[in-house]
C-alpha cells in the first residue's frame, strides 16, 4: 500500500476494517470510489453520515428505526397482540425477509450468559415484561437461537411469563425443507423429532 498516495491508502484501511472485507478487497473498492464520479462518492459518505447521524433504536421494540418508533411499530395493519422475540435486529429483519409473519417484535439484544456475566438485567427483559402489562399481548413467540444460550434464554422467559394469562410458543427448529437426513446432525435431528406433530 506504501506506492498509493496517502489519502488512498487511509481509505483502503478504513474498509479493511470491515467485517468479511480483507485488505485486497478494500484496495479493490477503493479504486472504484476513486474511478466514480465524485457525486457518487459524496452521494456514499453522505449515506454514511446521515445513516450515523439517524439512526437509533426503536423505542418500542428496539430495532433499528430512523424514527422514535420504527416503521413496523407504526404499521396499524400488524398483529399487535402477537409478539415474537428475537435476539438482534438482524434476526428481525431475516423473519421480516420471510414474509411469514406479521406481528409486532421485541429486540432482546442478547442472550443470558451466566459464565461471561450476562443475566436478565443486561438483556430488555423487563421491557418485555412491561409490553405484555401495558399491552393487549396474547401470545409471546420466543424466537431465539437454537444454541444453548438461546435456548436457556427462551426457558428463563417461559419461566418468567407461567402462570400469567399469555400463550407463550417457541419456534420450530429441526430439518430444513429440502434436507437430506443422512446429512442432519444429531441435534437437529433430536430438535426435528422431539418437535414433532400431528398431520
Amino acid at each position: 500500500m506504501q506506492h498509493y498516495p496517502k489519502s488512498i491508502t487511509d481509505l483502503i484501511r478504513s474498509l479493511a476494517k470491515l467485517p468479511g472485507v480483507g485488505e485486497k478487497t478494500a484496495e479493490r473498492l477503493a479504486i472504484h470510489i476513486l474511478r466514480r464520479p465524485r457525486s457518487e462518492a459524496e452521494a456514499l459518505a453522505q449515506s454514511i453520515t446521515v445513516m450515523k447521524q439517524s439512526v437509533r433504536l426503536c423505542s418500542r421494540c428496539f430495532g433499528l428505526s430512523d424514527a422514535e418508533q420504527c416503521h413496523i411499530c407504526q404499521d396499524p395493519s400488524r398483529n399487535q397482540s402477537l409478539v415474537c422475540v428475537v435476539e438482534q435486529p438482524a434476526d428481525m429483519i431475516a423473519l421480516e425477509k420471510s414474509g411469514a409473519f406479521g406481528g409486532l417484535y421485541h429486540i432482546l439484544g442478547g442472550t443470558l450468559m451466566p459464565m461471561e456475566g450476562v443475566g436478565p438485567e443486561d438483556l430488555r427483559i423487563r421491557e418485555l415484561f412491561e409490553r405484555i402489562v401495558a399491552g393487549n399481548v396474547k401470545e409471546i413467540i420466543l424466537a431465539t437461537g437454537t444454541s444453548v444460550e438461546g435456548e436457556s434464554t427462551a426457558a428463563y422467559i417461559a419461566q418468567q411469563l407461567a402462570g400469567r394469562d399469555i400463550r407463550v410458543t417457541r419456534i420450530a427448529s429441526g430439518v430444513p425443507v429440502g434436507g437430506d437426513l443422512k446429512y442432519i446432525d444429531k441435534m437437529t435431528l433430536k430438535c426435528a423429532l422431539d418437535g414433532r406433530h400431528a398431520l
